[in-house]
């Protein structure tokens, strides 16, 4: 093929692979996530893995590639490209296969069974859009204990790992055993060790007028039922939690909890675990729609 030839066949394939990307744009309009790139970043906060591994040369298939680290924006889920802009280089790296030029390996993380471009964002679109199964790759790999679904959003991968650790704490504590509850649930990962903790605080306060040790267990009973099962009733009593939407009750009382410890500090101890609660709804949750603002929503948007 000439030059002009390759030029033209690289400007066609960016030109279709676009169009594909705007069709899946279009197709998963109700649920924008659906057509995103996990950004390696967002995955590693929400994972924090403790270590990393060089792994070396890898034949990497190209469908767990799922994210990258520095391009999450410029590619959709398929590493379609999503903007004109990518074209120059895209083409290029296009030609470069035209030719039958070997290009070097890209770079990737690894982490929870599937892969993130550290380096090689064209390489791999262009891979992608002419059907390749694989790739060669230059492997890190991130520790994990939680696996990767390639479909997952980085709101499922979230909820997955929330999950994951609501279980351990249950299996740890033998919570719904000694307290019968199984909705101690949160919103964000992170939660279970904060409980964890007001546990062992409360454990503590407890062997201070204690003649012998108070167990976990025994400090945990006590915790539920003196501390976190009232504040959660009052959150329920007062509806608090529909000032929160999608929060849980759970993540209301650690929120009130410490906004309690500060106003006891300004005001004195004997300020209300009930008075904390509803000061912190006040000032920090939604605010109650009366029938006229339902009303003047409606109006609005009908005639927008």
């Amino acid at each position: 093929m000439s030059e002009d030839i390759h030029s033209i066949q690289a400007s066609e394939d960016f030109s279709r692979a676009r169009g594909k990307a705007i069709l899946s744009r279009i197709q998963n309009f109700m649920n924008p996530d659906k057509d995103k790139l996990l950004s390696f970043n967002d995955v590693k906060e929400i994972l924090k893995p403790r270590n990393e591994t060089y792994k070396g040369m890898q034949v990497v298939p190209l469908e767990l590639i799922v994210g990258s680290e520095g391009r999450y924006r410029d590619f959709n889920k398929y590493f379609l490209p999503r903007s004109e802009h990518l074209r120059q280089r895209w083409e290029r790296v296009d030609m470069a296969r035209l030719k039958d030029i070997i290009l070097p390996p890209i770079q990737l993380y690894e982490i929870g069974g599937v892969y993130f471009v550290r380096d090689g964002n064209h390489r791999v679109s262009v891979a992608r859009s002419q059907g390749s199964g694989s790739i060669d790759a230059e492997v890190i790999s991130l520790s994990s204990e939680i696996k990767i679904d390639p479909a997952m959003t980085t709101e499922q991968l979230k909820q997955a790992v929330i999950d994951y650790e609501k279980k351990l704490f249950y299996e740890k504590t033998r919570f719904y055993e000694l307290t019968g509850c199984n909705d101690l649930d949160f919103s964000d990962p992170g939660r279970y060790d904060v409980i964890y903790n007001h546990i062992l605080v409360h454990k503590y306060y407890l062997n201070e007028h204690a003649t012998s040790e108070i167990s976990f267990a025994d400090a945990l009973v006590s915790w539920y039922n003196n501390v976190y099962k009232p504040i959660i009733d009052i959150i329920q009593e007062e509806d608090l939690d529909a000032r929160f939407p999608g929060r849980t009750p759970s993540d209301l009382y650690v929120w009130i909890v410490k906004h309690w410890d500060f106003l006891k500090k300004k005001y004195g101890v004997h300020y209300s675990m009930s008075e904390a609660a509803k000061d912190f709804a006040t000032k920090y949750g939604k605010k109650r729609l009366t029938l006229w603002d339902y009303i003047h929503i409606a109006f609005k948007r009908f005639f927008r």
